[in-house]
């Protein structure tokens, strides 16, 4: 494929993934779900294709999506709730990969319980993209979120770990399960400490960050540093990599300016949305390739492969999670809490949708890519392209089925955050705020600085106070309703057009300057970059 080539490619992809979005934003539809099936239609159409690179996804495309994904997530939630995202990162990913492996050995002509286990370990970590954004969009409750984002977060080490033992034992190679597991612990233990000290690195690093230029670019290199150094040291990458944007997203609050965090996130947000919608349509892209290779094989044999595959990956996660929750209360213990406290179970409703959110998707097929064409002895992997065919129907089976319905489930099963108390969280802890500034003002006032401006100090104190008076008033609303629903206050929401009249007219005015040849260009960007932090400020609905 030529440069020019290439290039009208990505552009035409880029084209087809904001079409897709939205289209998304006006159905309701997730965009993961859609995109594969406009990739496969592009595939059945005459011109080039992009071969699915395996190691170029797990080097270049899975350690940026996944640092994302953690410095959007919560260390605190997902300690809270430990014991079931390890459940589900760990025991069901392991739990799958063995059941498939003996699916495939018992009832697939010629299949070796090691091929199996290796389609088994592919199969088996979810990729929540999908799940996320439609969980988000209805008001899932935060603590599901929380399990969907601490399960993909962690899955993909424990399965490409799972993966690389199955390919060593299907081609021959000296297989021992006490070496497994202690190999498995010491690449789980490694990537964990290897994303400990990246972030530690990061943070030495805090004086640089408060520039927000150089800041993006210790964020953007960041997941390929601990990735590579994982990798080098023969641990899990992929855990370095989580742990590393876990633990840098915690402490980042603290340890970056305001500039530099908004710049950050709306970097990080662009390379997720183009990320994901690429691999997306990729991902459609591979299967008229895949299903040309499955000639040599028997109908049953493909029908009954599938099978064993769609099965394993529906069934036996509801399994699971029911079966979690059927355990002695004591049994559910905090890890890392404080002593004796429980760990709340899951209700049916909440089992029933963290059993519809399992959709996996680019790290299944990286992962199957990555098993070798042929072995160190010459001969060719064993049912390759079998083990292809069934990861891909298992992420279009996922991706579309769940994806689409989803959220219809979520609705019918009536999930839904508690919107009132959120809100009324944030109005508190705004109010909170607020009050320590007053506080800081009243220290200010009464220290003996003779440069100290009173009347400036006044002024800030009358503004915080008006706010204060604002969140006390939404407060006030929130605690007398009796609606699940964020109450809407037309005073409020008068207030906040008000305001948003108020700035267009600026920007119109400055734009009416520029013309005119009164205001330069650079200047003119200069202000508005004023009026966009303070329309930013602004609300997109009341909260």
């Amino acid at each position: 494929m030529t440069p020019e080539v290439l290039l009208v490619f990505v552009l035409a992809a880029v084209a087809v993934i904001v079409g897709v979005r939205w289209l998304a934003a006006r159905t309701g539809l997730p965009a993961a779900a859609i995109l594969p099936v406009v990739g496969i239609v592009y595939a059945l159409l005459p011109g080039p294709n992009i071969a699915l690179e395996p190691e170029i996804i797990l080097t270049f495309v899975l350690p940026p999506l996944l640092y994302s994904a953690a410095l959007d997530s919560s260390l605190l939630a997902i300690r809270r709730n430990m014991r079931i995202v390890v459940s589900l990162s760990v025991i069901l990913v392991l739990l799958t990969a063995l059941v498939a492996g003996l699916g495939f050995h018992l009832f697939v002509a010629g299949a070796t319980l090691a091929a199996g286990v290796a389609v088994g370990a592919a199969i088996a970590p979810p990729d929540p993209v999908a799940a996320l954004a439609v969980g988000r969009r209805v008001g899932l409750p935060p603590r599901l979120v929380t399990i969907i984002q601490g399960e993909g977060l962690l899955n993909d080490a424990t399965a490409l770990t799972i993966l690389s033992f199955a390919a060593a034992a299907a081609v021959g190679e000296e297989f021992s399960v006490p070496r497994a597991i202690g190999q498995f612990l010491l690449a789980a233990a490694g990537g964990a400490l290897v994303g400990a000290a990246v972030a530690y690195a990061v943070r030495l690093l805090r004086p640089l960050g408060k520039d927000p230029l150089m800041a993006n670019a210790i964020s953007l290199a960041t997941p390929f540093v601990a990735y590579l150094l994982g990798e080098e040291l023969h641990v899990s990458g992929v855990l370095a990599v989580v742990i590393a944007g876990l633990i840098v997203g915690h402490h980042t609050p603290r340890s970056s300016s305001g500039a530099s965090r908004l710049q950050t996130s709306a970097v990080w947000r662009l390379v997720d949305f183009l990320l994901e919608g690429f691999v997306f349509l990729l991902i459609g892209q591979q299967l008229p390739e895949v299903i040309r290779n499955l000639r040599e094989y028997h109908t049953s044999t493909v029908v009954i492969a599938v099978a064993i595959a769609v099965g394993a990956t529906l069934l036996i996660r509801p399994l699971w999670l029911a079966l979690t929750q059927l355990l002695p209360r004591s049994l559910h213990t905090r890890l890392g809490s404080e002593s004796g406290k429980r760990e709340e179970k899951l209700g049916g409703r909440e089992v029933v949708a963290l059993s519809w959110a399992g959709t996996r998707g680019v790290i299944s097929l990286a992962a199957v890519f990555t098993l070798p064409l042929v072995t160190d002895s010459g001969a060719p992997f064993p049912d390759r392209d079998l083990l292809l065919f069934c990861t891909f129907v298992v992420v279009l089976v996922t991706l579309v089925g769940q994806g689409l319905t989803f959220t219809p489930l979520v609705r019918l099963l009536g999930l839904r955050a508690n919107e009132v108390d959120e809100a009324r969280i944030r109005n508190e802890a705004r109010s909170a705020s607020v009050r320590a500034a007053l506080d800081r003002l009243d220290e200010i006032d009464h220290e003996d600085h003779d440069d100290l401006d009173t009347q400036a100090i006044e002024v800030m104190r009358a503004q915080l106070e008006h706010r204060l008076h604002r969140y006390q008033g939404r407060l006030d609303l929130l605690q007398s309703s009796d609606s699940p629903e964020i109450p809407v206050s037309p005073r409020y929401e008068a207030a906040l057009r008000i305001r948003r009249a108020a700035i267009d007219a600026q920007r119109a005015e400055l734009l009416r300057w520029r013309d005119a040849g009164t205001l330069p260009d650079e200047s003119l960007r200069r202000l508005e970059r004023e009026l966009d932090h303070e329309e930013r400020l602004l609300p997109e609905r009341t909260s």
